[in-house]
This record gives structure tokens, C-alpha cells and sequence, in this order.
């Protein structure tokens, strides 16, 4: 016998039971579930990078189950149920994808033979979404282009997005030269600030803010480079995470402690540790 979706949302409704449910379940409500929704989206992340695939299935469900609770308390609420949440979704990606449902229905099927070419299907996308936005509600607050990023995103990813959609308005660099002009300019503001606030006529704000205009700058440059900025400082703490745990094995190995070691007798193991990692051996 194999469970399904509905069997889910029978478990959650069991769940969430005011008589009958786990107390803990019953006292959640949309927020504080946030940061294990958060939680979940990382571990599943982390088992595709890791590539553990069977670890990966419970990391889905375990995110499946987040989304399974917000609509059951969206369903205690009367705001919308998890079949509201697919119908919602299925419309959308029609809506969306009209190179593939060109008919605007799930039946509709493209000629093959006929297939519009990227360039077309991402201005079509963009296109798309720019009349969903400008559909939504009206709000006190003046709309943007930049409407429609959302604002607990993490810093790197809202970073990323900001400047995309910017660029796609003609506010960018021509090139990635200026790009490295104006990290080193940074650089210097930063230097400038942390000099001012040690010297007692600047302070900590300036320094925080010209930290934050040199990593805005950083991920501009992988924008340009086409790296992902979230990826590659993923793989810089494997690495050092990687490297960090090798010396102690190296100490260890040789009756050391970390602890009781110089910054020179650390760094010296350190630059052992990166010579023969290059040809995949252990330093130990």
C-alpha cells in the first residue's frame, strides 16, 4: 500500500485536531513555521549538492509537508485550501508557458515543428509576468519595476535580483571593466571608514553600510563573471571547512593542539594542507 497526497492532508488535519492533534501542531500559525520552511529549502538543497538522492527524497517531503501546512491553515482561515494552491499554480505555469500550451489549457499542444526560439520565450516570460504585476491590487505604496522581489529574501539571492531586473530596464554597466573599478573604489571606502570610526570621528553605521556597497558590488561581479555569488561562497566554506578539518587531523597526528598553536605554525599547516589537496591525497 502507498500513501497519497490526500492521505497527507488527512494527517494533517489529524495534526492539527484542537481535541485530538499534537499539541505542538496545533499551536503553529504562518509565521512560526517560516523559519522550518526556510530550514527544509536549505536541506534539500544541500542533499543536491551533496548528490545523496535517496536523502534528498525525505528532504522533499519534509518541504512537501511545510506547503501541506500552510494550506491547512489556510483552510482553517477561509483564505484557500491545498486543491485552491494546485489550481492557482497549474493556471499560472499555463499562463506562463504559452510556447507550450499555446491553446491556454492543459490539452493545447505546440507544433513541433513550429517551436518559438528562446529568445521569444523569454520575452514572452517576462512580458507575462510584467502584466501579472501590474494586475495585482493597488497599494499606497508607488510601484517600482522592481515590484515583485521579496523583501525577506537572503541578501545575496535579493542582491542578484535586484540588479537583474534593473539591467533589464538599461540600468547596468556596458561592461565588467567599470565592475572591478568600482570594487577597488569600495575597497578604499571601506578602508576609509573603518580608519574614521578607529579614530573616533566616523562610526560603526558607515562601516556596515560601505561593507554592504562592497558585497553588492562582489555579487555584481559574479552577475557579470555568470557565476552564482550563493554558489561559489558555497564552495569557498566547503573548502575551508574542508582544509580547517584537515589540520586538525594533521595536529592531531602529530600530538598537537589546535588551541596551543601559533597563527605562523597554523598557517604553515595550512599551506601543507592546500599543496596536497591538489593531487586528492590526505595531508595526514
Amino acid at each position: 500500500m502507498s500513501y497519497s497526497i490526500d492521505d497527507l492532508k488527512t494527517l494533517m488535519a489529524r495534526l492539527r485536531d484542537p481535541e485530538t492533534g499534537c499539541p505542538w501542531d496545533t499551536k503553529q500559525d504562518y509565521k512560526s513555521i517560516v523559519p522550518h520552511t526556510i530550514e527544509e529549502a536549505y536541506e534539500v538543497a544541500d542533499a543536491i549538492e551533496r548528490e545523496d538522492f535517496p536523502h534528498l527524497k525525505d528532504e522533499l517531503g519534509d518541504l512537501l509537508f511545510q506547503v501541506i501546512f500552510y494550506a491547512r491553515l489556510g483552510q482553517e482561515d477561509n483564505h484557500f485550501d491545498f486543491d485552491d494552491i494546485v489550481d492557482n499554480l497549474v493556471r499560472k505555469l499555463i499562463r506562463r508557458h504559452p510556447h507550450v500550451f499555446p491553446g491556454g489549457t492543459l490539452e493545447s499542444r505546440v507544433d513541433p515543428d513550429n517551436r518559438p526560439d528562446d529568445a521569444w520565450i523569454k520575452e514572452s516570460w517576462e512580458r507575462i509576468k510584467a502584466e501579472e504585476r501590474a494586475a495585482k491590487p493597488v497599494s499606497d505604496v508607488p510601484s517600482s519595476r522592481l515590484d515583485g522581489i521579496a523583501q525577506t529574501l537572503p541578501a545575496i539571492a535579493k542582491a542578484e535580483k535586484l540588479q537583474k531586473r534593473a539591467a533589464r530596464h538599461g540600468f547596468d554597466w556596458p561592461d565588467i571593466g567599470p565592475v572591478f573599478d568600482k570594487l577597488h573604489e569600495e575597497i578604499d571606502e571601506l578602508k576609509e571608514a573603518w580608519n574614521s570610526a578607529q579614530n573616533g570621528s566616523g562610526d560603526r553605521d558607515a562601516v556596515e553600510d560601505e561593507l554592504g556597497d562592497l558585497m553588492f558590488v562582489c555579487v555584481n561581479l559574479a552577475r557579470f563573471l555568470k557565476v552564482d555569488p550563493e554558489r561559489a561562497l558555497n564552495r569557498t566554506n566547503h573548502k575551508f571547512d574542508a582544509r580547517f578539518r584537515a589540520i586538525e587531523r594533521v595536529l592531531e597526528s602529530e600530538g598537537r593542539d589546535l588551541d596551543d598553536e601559533s597563527l605562523e605554525a597554523l598557517d604553515a599547516v595550512w599551506q601543507k594542507v592546500k599543496g596536497v589537496e591538489k593531487n586528492g591525497n590526505d595531508p595526514v
